[in-house]
């Protein structure tokens, strides 16, 4: 079950509103506060931006892209809940496992070829287990990762039968870049669950939603969703123009 972010520290202000409309949504919709992860995607943030969010109290993170997210491990503190959120790419797998000793989750899972890279670098390394989430391509844009929801069931299926050093821990979606479809994107994704718990016999609580991010993430979790990946409301806007990965 996903968990809270730590608020021991006292949440900087951008962070505390962050976690209070994550509160706010989770009682609009009858939910536990405590089964929402809040995940604060730090692409392109400075070390410093990470550390103050971490000195506020949180300590679960999502970096985008495998360089950046090796060269920011060594300069934080070790009992940092890494996610990785961006495409992996098949070359970049080894470098991962091997640079990121706390990496938690890698969410962006998409098909057979990469599961089982993992698989076989989690293996060489000897650590516990990767949890990861297979990505589902919600909006059906071509420009988008992520396996067809038809093809879900297959993928989810090889991991829990064939990569028995990855623990399978849900499902995650990036949707449209202009939320237009926001509602039908996280409906597929749901619905994708119900299939896969359904085929692989087990109770829908055992297998997570990470859907939404800083435009949608309270629509998320009215949805259903576990994880919220949020960047620009925690850390404020990038130099750059943003990407569906956000």
């Amino acid at each position: 079950m996903a968990s809270s972010a730590t608020t021991d520290g006292g949440p900087s202000p951008p962070l505390k509103a962050v976690l209070e409309r994550v509160q706010q949504a989770a009682e609009r919709s009858g939910r536990d506060v405590k089964e929402i992860r809040v995940v604060a995607a730090s692409k392109m943030k400075p070390v410093s931006a990470l550390q103050q969010v971490y000195d506020a109290g949180h300590r679960c993170f999502g970096e985008n892209y495998v360089q950046e997210l090796i060269e920011k491990v060594p300069q934080l503190p070790d009992d940092i809940e890494w996610h990785f959120i961006g495409h992996l790419q098949s070359n970049k797998v080894k470098l991962l496992v091997a640079g990121v000793p706390n990496l938690a989750y890698v969410e962006t899972v998409d098909d057979e070829k990469k599961a089982n890279l993992l698989d076989r670098a989690v293996e060489k390394i000897g650590r516990n287990p990767l949890k990861v989430f297979v990505e589902v391509n919600t909006s059906g844009e071509t420009s988008k990762f992520g396996v067809e929801p038809a093809l879900c069931v297959d993928l989810l299926k090889h991991i829990v039968t064939k990569c028995p050093n990855l623990e399978f821990c849900g499902l995650m979606t990036i949707g449209m870049l202009d939320y237009s479809s926001t509602p039908e994107n996280f409906k597929t994704l749901s619905n994708c669950r119900s299939e896969a718990c359904t085929a692989l016999g087990i109770p829908e609580e055992k297998c997570e939603l990470s859907m939404g991010m800083t435009a949608d993430f309270e629509r998320a979790i009215e949805m259903g969703s576990t994880t919220v990946r949020v960047g620009t409301a925690i850390f404020g806007p990038r130099d750059y123009p943003l990407r569906e990965e956000e």
